[in-house]
């Protein structure tokens, strides 16, 4: 059994919570910019010392309104600067929240509210309250909605005057390292939604020692960020207290239309994204240059990096002529991406979802080092991440400090240490098959190489096994099939049939654009461009390149391009994008059908 432990490097404190992180902070830096928040055309500063004195003004409004120290308060909010405001006012009053995505609709923020116990929800918008209010009658615990965009927060915080500075550090200080500090529900994208119990220990111990491990990233002078992911993710959640901890200053802009120029004008160092977000930077800049008659050099500039980085990572020698035209794609093409991006970004975060060789490659030859690292809810995010002096594209980076990583003999990746969660809330028959000992049982599969950096190969639940014995992990095909511009979503289908073929839905975003570049209508609907041959091929020559990379008995050898989308309100997309593999084989079983109704003994045949 292969097996990378790597011991913390920050001793543990079991007394410590996370609004220790806070206090320290303040103690270190109280003059110093913990956040940006929009002002006008720009942004105003709000320091440590300031942020904390609205924590404490809030913590003390939802003492006054009767929440107690143990409350479970549901919050439905955009990432925006009142998200961690509220986050550490009720780390602050005792209180436990349970984040519920804002995208969730009303019978999934029902779940979480009533499997959680929770008695209060804080929401953003009318549209949030609605949706609450539209399952009220099934929420008899509920005793109060609070909702932002109608000052109820002010309202709070004028109802809190009369409660005490000291009770409010009485309440701070009850809980320790073992105590529940947050209800994180998983996705669902195999199952009804498991609450996670995160302890204080699992993010203050995280945080502690991910600051060391990253401290080139996070702990340089002028160190910033702009978060537009999700705050109730826990990717984004613990990026938000890890910044806390090493007096980085956070930007959010929860609208990623507006993300370019919120990039421009806040100038970050490092971002936060998963590898759609890094997708669609590159698809829109190679269409945007295709669109202006530059295409080609484009595409020029995108192979001269991605081989230029391969061959700085192997340490080999660049030819001369490559660090010629190096340096003219650096002016032509590299520069501008990097100025689009704030002129500032060094590293970039990606986790979620692989992220693919070819574009670590292309951003690393930019100036900017994408840190691609794994984890789940349940290991509180990183359990591995590639670091700034210790790293390798196409992995997912070596163990953090504090944790432990083990391959089962079927290749299954298990964890232990400072960041696996406590249990699943309410749910003993699912925590005890989740464990084996203390190593938690993640479901993805794995290897490391002989340095120690992981890659994620597969899901457990997902490997495919074609009626000839063929064990095929989708997440081979699908990654790269996927980066393609006018590629939406695609799922990979085969098991137990002759063959392995696909269901592909296009970009709603990307189409219109590329359909120009082709000399198209970029007023074609997503029904027509379905059936247009031109956009069959352009899928085609996205599977033909996928299939060079396995077998031929793993190959793509028919796909059907769908004339609707999945989304996350269509019920096929968790909040974070990914696909809820068995609601689209049920939803769309009669299409798989159709694909297996004719045996094929070509390669590669699509359906009209």
């Amino acid at each position: 059994m292969v097996q990378f432990e790597v011991p913390a490097i920050v001793p543990a404190d079991p007394q410590a919570n996370i609004t220790d992180l806070l206090v320290e902070r303040v103690k270190q830096t109280p003059d110093r910019a913990l956040f940006a928040v929009p002002d006008g055309g720009g942004w105003r500063d709000i320091t440590a010392a300031d942020f904390q004195r609205q924590v404490v003004a809030l913590a003390k409004g939802f003492a006054a309104a009767g929440i107690e120290p143990g409350d479970k308060v549901g919050f439905i909010a955009r990432t925006t600067y009142d998200w961690t405001l509220v986050d550490f006012a009720l780390f602050y009053a005792g209180a436990v929240m349970v984040p519920i995505y804002e995208t969730s609709s009303a019978a999934q923020i029902a779940w979480n509210l009533t499997d959680s116990g929770a008695i209060a929800v804080v929401t953003e918008s009318a549209d949030h309250t609605a949706r609450v209010e539209e399952v009220r009658g099934d929420l008899p615990l509920i005793r109060a909605v609070w909702e932002m965009a109608r000052g109820d927060l002010d309202t709070l915080v004028g109802e809190g005057a009369s409660v005490t500075d000291e009770e409010i550090e009485r309440r701070r200080n009850l809980a320790n390292g073992a105590d529940i500090a947050t209800l994180i529900y998983t996705s669902g994208s195999t199952g009804r939604p498991k609450g996670c119990v995160l302890t204080h220990s699992n993010f203050v111990e995280l945080t502690r020692n991910s600051a060391k491990a990253l401290h080139e990233v996070v702990e340089t002078p002028g160190a910033s960020t702009l978060l537009f992911i999700t705050t109730a993710h826990v990717f984004a959640r613990f990026i938000s207290i890890l910044n806390i901890h090493a007096g980085v200053k956070t930007g959010h802009q929860p609208d990623t239309k507006q993300l370019l120029p919120a990039l421009g004008s806040f100038q970050p160092t490092f971002l936060l994204a998963v590898p759609r977000v890094f997708e669609k930077v590159y698809n829109s800049a190679e269409q945007k240059a295709e669109a202006g008659g530059k295409g080609k050099i484009f595409r020029a500039a995108a192979h001269t990096a991605v081989e230029h980085s391969a061959l700085l990572q192997d340490g080999k020698k660049i030819p001369l002529m490559m660090k010629i035209k190096f340096a003219l794609f650096d002016k032509l093409v590299y520069s501008k991406l990097r100025t689009a991006m704030g002129g500032r970004v060094t590293y970039a975060v990606s986790g979620s979802a692989p992220l693919g060789p070819r574009l670590g490659h292309f951003f690393h030859s930019l100036g900017v080092t994408i840190l691609e690292g794994y984890g789940l809810t349940e290991t509180t995010a990183p359990a591995t991440v590639n670091l700034a002096t210790k790293s390798k594209i196409g992995t997912v980076g070596p163990v953090l400090p504090g944790v432990g990583i083990r391959l089962a003999e079927d290749g299954e990746i298990q964890v232990r240490g400072i960041d696996v969660f406590k249990e699943y809330w309410r749910n003993p028959e699912a925590t005890a098959a989740a464990f084996d000992g203390d190593w938690f049982k993640t479901g993805d599969i794995g290897a490391f190489d002989e340095e120690g950096f992981l890659t994620i190969t597969g899901r457990k639940k997902e490997i495919i096994v074609t009626a000839g014995g063929k064990n095929v992990a989708p997440a081979v095909l699908e990654d790269p099939i996927r980066a393609n511009p006018i590629v939406g979503q695609i799922v990979v289908v085969g098991d137990q049939k002759p063959f392995i073929s696909a269901l592909i839905t296009l970009d709603p975003e990307m189409l219109p654009t590329w359909l120009a570049n082709n000399n198209l209508s970029r007023d074609m609907s997503l029904e027509e461009a379905a059936k247009h041959p031109a956009v069959h091929a352009e899928v085609q020559r996205a599977i033909d390149e996928a299939n060079t990379h396995v077998s031929r008995a793993e190959s793509i050898r028919k796909f059907t391009i769908l004339s609707t989308e999945w989304t996350e309100a269509s019920g096929h997309l968790t909040p974070k994008m990914s696909i809820k593999r068995n609601v689209i084989l049920d939803d769309f079983a009669g299409e798989v059908d159709e694909i297996y109704a004719v045996p094929v003994n070509t390669t590669n045949v699509s359906l009209s």
